[in-house]
Formats: C-alpha cells, sequence, structure tokens
C-alpha cells in the first residue's frame, strides 16, 4: 500500500485526533452556541448568505471528521436559519461531508480491499452492489447506526460516488428536517432556558415514520430476492 494513497486519510485522522486533543467540538456543543446565540442571530440578519456559507463549510468539516455535534449544529441552523431553509443547508453540507470522507476511505483504502480475498467478504460486496442504493437510504432514513459508520462502509464496499450522493442527500432529508424544526423552536426554549430534547427522533410518531419509509426503500430489494 503506497503512503501517497494513505497521506489524505492521515491527514482526516491527524485532524481528528487534534480535534479532540484540543476539545475543538466543545466550541461548537449547544452549550457554547446556546451562550452566544444572540449574537450569532444578529450576525445572521446582518450577513445572511456569509451566515449560510459559514455554517455550511463548519458542518461540512465536521461531518467529514465525524465530531460528535453535528446534531447541534443542525439545531442552530434552524434556529438561525428556519426549518426549510436551515434544512437545506445542513442536507447539502451532510451530504458533501460524507461525500470527502467517502472518497478519502476509497482512495486510501482501495488497493488493501482490493486485495481481500475473503469469501464473505465477497459475498458481502456483492450483495451490498446489487442493492447498495435501498440499503444505504434505509440507513439512511433509520437513524439505528452513528452517521460516521454508514459513511466509510460503503465506501469500502466499492459503492458508486453517484449513488451514495443521492442515498444520502434524500435520505437524511426526513431526520435534519425534525431537527432543523426543533431548532426553530428554540427561541422559546432558549427564554426559558430549556434543553430541547435531542432523542425526538426516536420518540414513537416520528421514528415510526421513518422507518416505514426505511422499509418502504427495501421492498425493490425483496421484489428482486422474490423473483428470483
Amino acid at each position: 500500500m503506497k503512503f501517497k494513497k494513505l497521506l489524505p486519510l492521515l491527514l482526516i485522522i491527524s485532524a481528528i485526533i487534534l480535534a479532540y486533543v484540543f476539545e475543538l467540538h466543545r466550541f461548537l456543543s449547544y452549550a457554547s452556541l446556546k451562550e452566544h446565540h444572540e449574537m450569532l442571530k444578529a450576525w445572521t440578519q446582518a450577513h445572511l448568505l456569509l451566515s449560510i456559507l459559514t455554517v455550511a463549510g463548519i458542518y461540512i468539516v465536521v461531518v467529514a471528521l465525524s465530531l460528535p455535534v453535528a446534531t447541534s449544529i443542525t439545531l442552530f441552523s434552524g434556529y438561525l436559519f428556519g426549518t426549510f431553509l436551515g434544512g437545506t443547508v445542513v442536507i447539502v453540507s451532510a451530504s458533501i461531508g460524507a461525500c470527502i470522507i467517502f472518497l478519502v476511505v476509497r482512495y486510501a483504502l482501495a488497493d488493501w480491499i482490493a486485495g481481500r480475498s475473503h469469501q464473505w467478504l465477497k459475498k458481502l460486496e456483492q450483495g451490498f452492489q446489487e442493492n447498495a442504493f435501498n440499503y444505504l437510504l434505509f440507513l439512511r432514513l433509520v437513524p439505528l447506526f452513528p452517521f460516521w459508520v454508514v459513511n466509510v462502509a460503503p465506501a469500502l464496499l466499492n459503492m458508486r460516488l453517484r449513488s451514495y450522493f443521492v442515498a444520502t442527500f434524500f435520505g437524511i432529508i426526513p431526520g435534519s428536517l425534525v431537527y432543523t424544526a426543533l431548532g426553530n423552536s428554540l427561541n422559546a426554549l432558549l427564554a426559558e432556558d430549556k434543553t430541547p430534547d435531542i432523542g425526538i427522533i426516536f420518540q414513537p410518531n416520528v421514528f415510526v415514520p421513518l422507518l416505514l419509509l426505511g422499509l418502504l426503500a427495501l421492498v425493490p430489494v425483496l421484489y428482486r430476492k422474490l423473483k428470483h
């Protein structure tokens, strides 16, 4: 395995380590954003386009580095820009960030993956390739697995970038809008010094529709299996 190919992945890993060592993610935590929310709101109103680009840039980096603050930024995107504009910023940025880490992992580990001859890996890769879009769409719609795991696994299983991007983009729309809608209601929560319930996505009235959407994405997979 050539060092040149590993370099992008090593840089990503180094950036993640540095972010944790210096606790940079705490500056993007809900507590930090809550402390400065009035200033951020005023600055956003005065510089809307620059605010959108700034939040988008931060979100892309956070997703690419798998830092545990994406939910907090999603909330404040909803708070600063409203449910739908904030949701659009999140969906586009998260999709771009996911594609960056996807490409880095694929580029760095492509030779190593190709050199693996384990039968179980070949079967897994074949199965995923046949229904990659539907599987990934299910994983994006139903938030049961860490986002970073779902970002990396398709790269290891040789999924096409275009299918990966489309499944990611559409798959994260419902969950993103749930959180930006919650963020849009932060005015009242902040006024009462309350903390938003980030577990809202697992409440039955939210999770069950997401699960049903995810299962709907698997219908073509089931149809293909029954057809054969």
